[in-house]
């Protein structure tokens, strides 16, 4: 019965430490969009 004290107590901390282990942040990279339109061509007179 001793033995299996400490054991308990150990299993019991390591639960508590992951439970409260803080997750690490995702990094999403995303793209940066155009500033502005380039010109397109369409037609000599339009």
């Amino acid at each position: 019965m001793f033995k299996s004290i400490p054991f308990f107590l150990a299993v019991g901390v390591v639960t508590t430490m992951s439970a409260c282990a803080k997750p690490e942040p995702d990094y999403v990279v995303v793209a940066p969009e155009p500033i502005s339109v380039e010109p397109v061509y369409t037609g000599k007179y339009k």
